[in-house]
């Protein structure tokens, strides 16, 4: 069971007003409610809290260009290269090759994460990148209407259901965000780094130390 202050239901989910917890059986949610009715309806149910907002995981459509044209630094090397992605000449000194590739894939896909991200679009065309996407577990979905932003903070592009993976409802996937702000608003306002933890097919995949 996933409980915080309340719950954002994101596309299609229709959520209770008073909803505040999340209850994942495998790898999908088997109910959302209030955290009274759901401990009640599942007296063994293994309980993880965190105070803050839950959303459905969020969808990153620049992935592409985050993965495929820009280099995700190794923390051994922010002395020399520093510890933000580099794109462009910068970029192209760097002679990447493809184990340098996958490598970077696995910190921008990890870097993702940290931000509540649980889909991506495509497609990728690099196969180091596309193996790295896979063995996320990120669930990939077809290009948007329009190319977005090279951001990691998928919230950074725009506002609404879009930046949202799925629904929050029973029967569908485990995939959600918990970020430390009190509401929708406050998460809009600042942005995807206040995640302090990310669910992706019903797994803990990353949490705020």
């Amino acid at each position: 069971m996933h409980a915080a202050d309340a719950v954002h239901g994101g596309p299609g989910g229709d959520v209770p007003a008073d909803a505040d917890a999340v209850v994942v059986e495998g790898s999908a949610v088997l109910a959302v409610g209030t955290f009274r009715e759901l401990t009640a309806a599942h007296p063994g149910a293994r309980v993880r809290r965190w105070s803050g907002l839950i959303t459905p995981g969020l969808l990153n459509a620049a992935a592409p260009a985050l993965l495929e044209a820009a280099y995700h630094p190794d923390p051994r090397e922010a002395g020399e290269l520093g510890t933000e992605p580099i794109t462009g000449t910068a970029l192209a000194a760097l002679g990447m090759d493809d184990n340098r590739w996958g490598a970077s894939a696995r910190r921008g896909l990890q870097r993702m994460l940290r931000h509540g991200t649980t889909a991506v679009r495509g497609p990728f065309t690099r196969p180091a990148v596309r193996t790295a996407v896979a063995r996320s577990g990120l669930r990939t979905y077809p290009p948007g209407p329009a190319a977005a932003p090279a951001l990691l903070d998928p919230l950074a592009a725009g506002t609404g259901d879009e930046v949202f993976a799925s629904g929050l409802t029973a029967g569908g996937p485990a995939d959600l965000a918990v970020f430390g702000v009190p509401d929708l608003a406050a998460l809009y306002a600042g942005g995807a780094g206040s995640c302090v933890a990310t669910v992706l097919g019903g797994r803990l995949v990353f949490r705020r130390g």
